[in-house]
């Protein structure tokens, strides 16, 4: 795998002038380490975001810091970045020890596509999206691929225990933690309202021969 190369620069500006340094093009930084002394540093926003892309948060990166003779071998540790603009305000770098192990997140990605999915009967659901482990710097995957081909019926799932890793990379998470899973469809379930029977009310029908036999009772009591 190709090494990824950052250039940086001692900086001596701290607090609110920093702000400064962001006008002409610079992030601000800062890299340390169980056995490295923090050192404020900056970098070019241009280099810095190339690096990142190919870097992420889980590949090392050669720290070539102006006035050292040796690079620094980190990752992209802590990354801040503006609410609104999401520009990066500030990086802190983590200096490994190439031997000594570090504990960190490698990200799930996702490939292929599960048969029930693709045939419209179920829907995925992911239970994860990333991994802790931990290794030696020289072994930290850049991601771990999880191929959804291998889900081929309704309820199969794939669980953290069926990860492939090297055998130089110790996984933290636990064994039986759900990574992703086809459901099945919710049926529609469609409530149809009992028809209410039609209240036909009751009409007195009065006859002629009964009307004229009211009549004459009346005219019997006056």
């Amino acid at each position: 795998m190709e090494e990824i190369v950052l250039h940086a620069e001692p900086r001596d500006v701290t607090g609110k002038r920093v702000k400064y340094l962001r006008r002409e093009g610079y992030v601000p930084a800062v890299v340390y380490g169980h056995r490295t002394k923090p050192i404020n540093l900056r970098v070019q926003e241009r280099a810095l975001h190339q690096a990142m892309r190919e870097a992420g948060g889980n590949r090392l990166i050669s720290l070539q810091i102006g006035g050292l003779a040796e690079p620094k071998h980190v990752l992209a540790w802590e990354v801040q970045r503006d609410a609104i603009s999401h520009a990066m305000l500030h990086i802190d770098f983590y200096e490994v020890v190439m031997t000594e192990e570090i504990r960190t997140e490698v990200p799930i990605i996702l490939v292929g596509e599960a048969l029930p999915v693709k045939k419209g009967e179920g829907l995925l659901f992911q239970g994860l999206d990333s991994i802790e482990i931990e290794c030696l710097p020289a072994d930290l995957p850049a991601h771990i691929e999880v191929n959804l081909a291998n889900l081929t019926a309704i309820d199969q799932a794939i669980l953290v225990r069926d990860l492939k890793f090297s055998e130089a990379v110790k996984v933290l998470t636990e064994p039986d933690e759900l990574v992703a899973k086809v459901m099945p469809l919710a049926k529609e379930e469609v409530e149809v309202a009992p028809v209410a029977e039609a209240v036909i009310p009751e009409v007195e029908v009065v006859s002629k021969k009964k009307l004229e036999a009211e009549e004459e009772a009346k005219e019997e009591q006056k």
